[in-house]
């Protein structure tokens, strides 16, 4: 199971830093690769607004 970054996204970009495997890219939203997401929950853990959740 991958994480995936709901609408509530503000890009703030708290969360890319914290994935150790680099698959949160910029946007309007930030948009996790679903093929290299780890499912460590490292992003929703940082996230003010709570957009990562496990799919």
């Amino acid at each position: 199971m991958a994480y995936f970054i709901h609408d509530n996204c503000t890009a703030c970009g708290d969360c890319k830093p914290e994935c150790p495997t680099e698959c949160i890219s910029e946007g309007d939203i930030y948009v996790i690769d679903q093929d290299e997401c780890i499912d460590c929950g490292m992003c929703a853990d940082v996230c003010p607004v709570g957009a990562p959740q496990p799919e």
